[in-house]
């Protein structure tokens, strides 16, 4: 699954959205800037590490900051959240009812059992979209948040061997649609197959340096 993900503020935006907004690029441009060096991880019960998504507001494409993972009663929930199987959108569709896109440039797994971080991406500083379902939640303290799960699918044959699941990465032409459209079975099988079109372009390379989680890229 989605260990870990950066966002490199040299990216180029020719992959997230077919028109991209110069404000959207901008804010990612400061928020990549501001948090050079720092992982991004599952915001804990004492930390709040918000990460910057897309999302449609009212027809407008906005960028959020969000709380990667679900809050639950106040929480984080006790279930993983992080990442949310495609399949499991297939079969129960009613989780699509919000969606976003996650701008990344790279993400990162560990391949097992040898224990060596590997990135993987679709060249160096290209920007690119992850598709995330969201839902509302709120921290002990009553503060309510959007809050993000990556979507994840089986990697293709040539990814496979260093990890089995990646993120369903979204092309430039389906972005719209994927904010938009009606949440159901058809969208996400639709967001696969256009997924399915950037496989060969999804390389990966191990960490020479074994800093796979401690720094953004």
């Amino acid at each position: 699954m989605c260990a870990s993900y950066g966002l490199d503020p040299r990216f180029t935006d020719a992959e997230l959205l077919a028109e991209a907004d110069a404000d959207v690029l901008d804010g990612l441009r400061q928020w990549a800037q501001q948090n050079a060096g720092e992982t991004l991880r599952p915001t804990g019960k004492n930390l709040r590490n918000l990460n910057p998504v897309v999302v449609d507001a009212d027809g407008q494409t906005t960028l959020e900051p969000a709380w990667w993972g679900f809050l639950v009663n106040g929480e984080p929930a006790k279930f993983p959240s992080i990442n949310t199987r495609s399949e499991r959108l297939q079969e129960r569709p009613g989780s699509l009812k919000t969606r976003a896109l996650v701008p990344a440039t790279g993400w990162f797994e560990m391949k097992k059992p040898e224990r060596v971080w590997h990135e993987f991406g679709m060249g160096e500083g290209t920007l690119f979209g992850m598709a995330a379902v969201t839902q509302r939640g709120r921290t002990a303290d009553g503060e309510w948040f959007t809050c993000y799960s990556i979507v994840m699918r089986p990697a293709p044959a040539h990814l496979a061997d260093v990890h089995d699941r990646m993120p369903v990465l979204i092309p430039t032409a389906f972005a719209h649609e994927w904010l938009t459209a009606q949440g159901d079975r058809e969208l996400i099988d639709e967001a696969l197959l256009a997924a399915a079109s950037l496989d060969d372009r999804v390389a990966v390379a191990a960490r020479s340096d074994d800093k796979g989680t401690d720094r953004l890229f």
